[in-house]
């Protein structure tokens, strides 16, 4: 989340969709190959949790390499860092709302078992949730401000029970046992109303209002559809949630609790995402995925109309937070080419400050390629969504090599956001068209529900037609296209190079799935309430289904491999485990495939330390010039 100083560059990235767009050879200037430390060395900040006073922020950065804590002045000045881990990563929650105590959560190098710790006013730490192996999440302050609440699995490793903090003692007291494997999606401001969800499939869940009172559970929606909670209102006679019920994207609803009578609130083209009032209820935020970009709504309750957001030299506003008064509002604005910065904006007065210059100065910012949706009709004329970044030097003179990249889920979807892995790839001369395949949230129900029961077949037929698409591009290599992802992309990645072995010609795997019934049987315990969507979009390991889940797992075909193969993986994954990879590469060596394998020991599903970053993506560098462009290999030394 970043910011160009320069007012030439921020004017040319600023217009970089125009048709009138100009590289930068066409400007008088040379493009400069990055090396991984400078592409990685632009700062990843997030969140940030205003101070009682306004006067500061809390964030989380991970500019020591590790994420950590720290604050900075609104007013603007250099980060203060909190904390100082050098092994797992800190990731800052909140400030007090009294004072500036502060609540975060760590977990162990990955393994997703969060705890929540309290910085004292002294500097002094607490572990407030210390069960060993329970996972805890923070779920809000009371409007009271006397506790906060958070749920634990402490009780029973498959559910998450929902629990108040008591701000004096810190004793937490269980308020809703959760026995029945609901999911707690909202609190009224009262406390006496919780709002519960069932997941039903993947795409659908039923809402319930749970009065703590009378102990009587109420059904929101009617039908079967995708239901969301959303927020209550402030005086808590109103509950709103998003629902496709009654079409193809989600709509926001209100639900008036004494008559049980609703209301639409606002329709969009797209699915609004998201919603919630603030803390006195003066803004209601609303989020839009409008075509795998974030649009910000943020409505004036009392006005009755939106207000005007902050313009911030064409980028895009990706997420909004407000002080407790409601006077001060912190947002984030970048694109696919601009890593997106802080800035904090004076409502009543209307001045913006930016708080953050997170990219590299080394980067000149023209060097950096902004993203195009492109939509492909796939092998049975389905029209297919994609993001793609096209290098600056590729001319249909100087053809460059392509990746198709998939992303993880499933029912993920690749976004219109900075990507420092895409855009070092891109400026060493590969193009990536980023395919949001069948399957893929964002683009409507039926859409979304299109690879049930069929992964790794029709969703993978659209990745091969995204192949096709990069191949009748006058700038591509049509002979050097390959396919990169992690997680399901990983899978989809190591399916492509299994079930149709002669179209990518090398595909990199990062933490991908390659035995379904194994990873359906060892979902960790707290996804105990998703188990059953899990298995009816991708089938039930302990019934009939194994036949054809044992057929889409790469890792028992693994003879049909004939193209080169990078693997990456997180020793502490508790999604995909390390097994997966380490089998799937023994099996594939066997063929005399080149293999190239690159585990790390306290990484979990994803690589979020810098210098693991920058080992991973320097080594994907290599393996693809030397087997896709077919160059002789880069040392590491020279990056």
């Amino acid at each position: 989340m970043k910011k160009i100083t320069l007012l030439l560059a921020i004017t040319i990235i600023a217009s970089a969709c125009k048709k009138d767009q100009k590289k930068p050879a066409e400007i008088g200037e040379t493009l400069k190959e990055y090396s991984i430390e400078q592409m990685m060395d632009n700062e990843s900040v997030l969140g940030g949790s205003f101070s009682p006073d306004n006067s500061k922020l809390l964030v989380t950065s991970n500019r020591s390499g590790i994420y950590n804590m720290y604050t900075v002045s609104t007013a603007g000045g250099e980060f203060e860092p909190i904390t100082k881990s050098d092994s797992s990563s800190v990731f800052a929650t909140s400030y007090f709302p009294k004072d500036e105590r502060m609540l975060f959560r760590m977990d162990n190098n990955g393994d997703e078992i969060y705890h929540i710790f309290l910085r004292e006013l002294d500097g002094n730490i607490k572990n407030l949730t210390p069960t060993k192996g329970a996972r805890a999440g923070f779920f809000g302050w009371a409007k009271d401000e006397k506790s906060f609440f958070f749920t634990s699995n402490k009780r029973d490793k498959r559910f998450m029970d929902l629990y108040e903090m008591n701000l004096e003692t810190f004793t937490p007291e269980m308020i809703y046992e959760n026995k029945e494997g609901y999911n707690v999606a909202a609190i009224s401001n009262n406390k006496n109303i919780l709002a519960l969800s069932k997941t039903v499939n993947t795409n659908d869940s039923d809402l319930f209002l749970f009065d703590r009172t009378t102990k009587v559970i109420t059904k929101i929606n009617l039908t079967l559809s995708g239901n969301s909670a959303a927020d209550f209102s402030i005086d808590d006679t109103d509950f709103y949630y998003t629902t496709d019920a009654e079409g193809e994207f989600a709509t926001l609803m209100k639900y008036t609790i004494s008559s049980n009578e609703t209301e639409k609130i606002l329709a969009k083209d797209w699915d609004i995402s998201g919603s919630y009032f603030t803390n006195n209820g003066k803004y209601r935020v609303t989020y839009i995925n409008e075509d795998a970009k974030n649009v910000i709504e943020v409505f004036d309750v009392a006005e009755g109309k939106n207000i005007t957001l902050p313009n911030v030299n064409g980028k895009s506003i990706t997420s909004v937070g407000f002080s407790r008064d409601e006077n001060m509002m912190r947002f984030y604005a970048g694109g696919s080419n601009s890593p997106s910065n802080l800035y904090v904006y004076d409502l009543a007065t209307q001045k913006q400050t930016q708080l953050t210059d997170v990219l590299n100065k080394d980067i000149n910012p023209n060097d950096l390629v902004e993203a195009k949706v492109i939509r492909y009709p796939s092998f049975d004329g389905v029209t297919i969504p994609a993001i793609y970044y096209l290098p600056h030097q590729a001319t249909e003179n100087n053809k460059v090599p392509a990746l198709v990249w998939v992303h993880g889920g499933p029912g993920g979807q690749s976004r219109q956001n900075f990507n420092s892995r895409i855009q070092y790839l891109v400026n060493h001369g590969y193009a990536v068209l980023a395919v949001n395949n069948r399957g893929s949230s964002g683009y409507g129900k039926t859409f979304f529900t299109m690879d049930d029961l069929n992964h790794g077949e029709k969703d993978l037929q659209d990745c091969v037609e995204g192949k096709n698409w990069l191949a009748n591009q006058p700038e591509i290599d049509a002979e050097k296209i390959g396919i990169i992802g992690g997680s399901y992309g990983g899978y989809m990645t190591m399916a492509a190079l299994t079930y149709t072995p002669e179209e990518f010609a090398v595909g990199v795997n990062i933490y991908g799935v390659t035995n379904w019934m194994r990873t359906l049987k060892s979902i960790p315990s707290w996804w105990e309430s998703f188990r059953e969507a899990l298995y009816k979009e991708l089938g039930n390991p302990y019934s009939a289904d194994s036949v054809r889940l044992k057929r889409i797992s790469p890792l028992f075909h693994t003879d049909k491999v004939t193209k080169p193969l990078m693997v990456l993986q997180g020793a502490t994954d508790p999604r995909v485990l390390q097994v997966e990879s380490d089998e799937i590469v023994a099996g594939v060596k066997k063929n005399g495939v080149p293999v190239e394998y690159v585990l790390f020991e306290d990484e979990g599903h994803g690589f979020v330390k810098k210098e693991n970053q920058i080992e991973a993506n320097s080594k994907i560098l290599q393996f693809l010039d030397t087997y896709l462009k077919k160059e002789t290999p880069i040392k590491n030394d020279e990056l």
